[in-house]
């Protein structure tokens, strides 16, 4: 809008530019010509006065035979062959005109004047108009063509602005459609009220859409299949090596078979971790379903009350009053707990409580008793198989699988030592931007 508002104004003024070269151009030919008639008229009238004076000595002053009007633009003077003025009317001076004693035009710093020679060249009759005169002509003219744009720029930009607006609708609301989608909306856009310029991008993105949708459930497809794949041979292995445990009497053996429990452990819960990481990365934490964050937290705290060797040290505490609704799936929030209450009971100091409290913001803080972390060290421990400063077993997996299934659900990860009101511990509290 700016650029064709500014281009019609700077094309209006160059155009009123070269109207105002053109009328004075013509203004000057008509005063020209109007100068000369006036001249030529004026000579046989001078003569006959002149004949009539008797005193030629001192010029004469022509009185006028009415009051003279408010502005008079012509003036005139009778000089001889040697340039000495006999007659001039009553709005000329005594003082010669500084044009030549030569009939035709002569222009003079303040007007322009034509000289009209008569009595065979002894004669001659100088008609003078102002500068100011044709000056103001052309001002006026100009003025008259320019004026129209104050009012031509305001109504050009309403109307660039009107038009450019209906246009333009259709797009920002395709554009606003295509915002809206992510990871837990790819549905296809509809197609109503959209000029037929834009369906080919419609169909383009409603194409790619399909395309993004297929390609995220054969992932999360191909992650469920994998993870099961994996989870049985590994708890097989694990169910017979702990039969052999049961009939080695024999030291050494039964010493080969322990390690190898111990191992096939540790690679269950790697392999555990990994399936978690990949489903994360698959986004299964991006959904168009809801669930209820008190329910979620309950079940998680109860399993692990229930089935952890630690389950006694957990504290649970609740400050919602109502039921909270976030955007998400169950199942993916139910994970990123999972992960910061095994961080917390695994890390924690041996015997210390871990509490687990639901505020009424509808977050969730976890926090548990521990070395003091620096903020190098708090940055440090989100990165993939990252570890702080501790001999417990683990993968390093557990902070990056929760913080980017939040991201997915839009929520973030808040970790923070010493934790509030204490002089050391670990506080890592999941933050949700409004409840819903």
């Amino acid at each position: 809008m700016l650029w064709i508002t500014a281009t019609i104004t700077v094309l209006w003024l160059v155009a009123v530019g070269f109207g105002a070269l053109i009328m004075q151009d013509e203004f000057g030919e008509i005063y020209d010509s109007a100068l000369q008639e006036t001249a030529e008229r004026l000579t046989p009238l001078l003569l006959d006065d002149l004949r009539r004076r008797d005193d030629l000595e001192t010029p004469q002053r022509i009185e006028a035979s009415r009051p003279p009007a408010e502005e008079e633009y012509l003036s005139y003077q009778v000089r001889d062959l040697t340039g000495r003025v006999l007659l001039h009317s009553h709005s000329a001076t005594a003082t010669p005109f500084e044009a030549p004693l030569k009939a035709g035009f002569w222009q003079a710093e303040n007007g322009r004047i034509y000289t009209a020679a008569a009595a065979e060249g002894t004669i001659f009759v100088q008609v003078k108009d102002t500068a100011q005169e044709r000056e103001e002509a052309t001002r006026e003219a100009s003025l008259a063509l320019l004026l129209p744009v104050l009012l031509i720029v305001p109504i050009t930009i309403a109307a660039v602005w009107f038009a450019v607006r209906r246009a333009l609708a259709p797009v920002e609301t395709l554009r606003a459609a295509i915002a809206e989608k992510d990871g837990g909306n790819l549905a296809a856009i509809e197609a109503a009220h959209l000029p037929l310029e834009l369906q080919p991008i419609l169909r383009s993105v409603n194409l790619l859409l399909a395309r993004l949708r297929a390609v995220i459930t054969a992932e999360r497809e191909f992650t469920s299949n994998s993870a099961h794949e994996l989870r049985t041979p590994i708890a097989g292995a694990l169910a017979q090596t702990q039969l052999l445990l049961t009939e080695l009497k024999d030291a050494p053996a039964r010493a080969r078979a322990l390690q190898i429990e111990t191992s096939l452990q540790k690679l269950t819960k790697l392999t555990e971790k990994l399936l978690q990481l990949a489903r994360a990365e698959a986004g299964i934490g991006v959904a168009e379903t809801t669930f209820d964050i008190a329910d979620v937290v309950g079940v998680v705290v109860t399993d692990f009350q229930r089935a952890s060797d630690d389950g006694e040290r957990i504290r649970f505490s609740s400050e919602l009053a109502a039921p909270r609704l976030y955007e998400g799936t169950a199942d993916a929030f139910a994970i990123v707990l999972r992960n910061l209450i095994e961080n917390a009971l695994l890390h924690g100091r041996t015997g210390e409580p871990v509490e687990i409290r639901l505020t009424g913001e509808g977050n969730v803080r976890i926090s548990n008793a521990a070395p003091r972390l620096s903020e190098a060290e708090l940055a440090a421990v989100r990165k993939r198989f990252a570890r702080g400063k501790t001999v417990a077993v683990g993968s390093g997996l557990g902070l990056s699988i929760a913080e980017r299934l939040l991201q997915q659900m839009r929520a973030s990860l808040v970790l923070t030592s010493p934790v509030p009101g204490r002089v050391d511990g670990f506080q890592a509290e999941i933050v949700f931007p409004a409840a819903g």
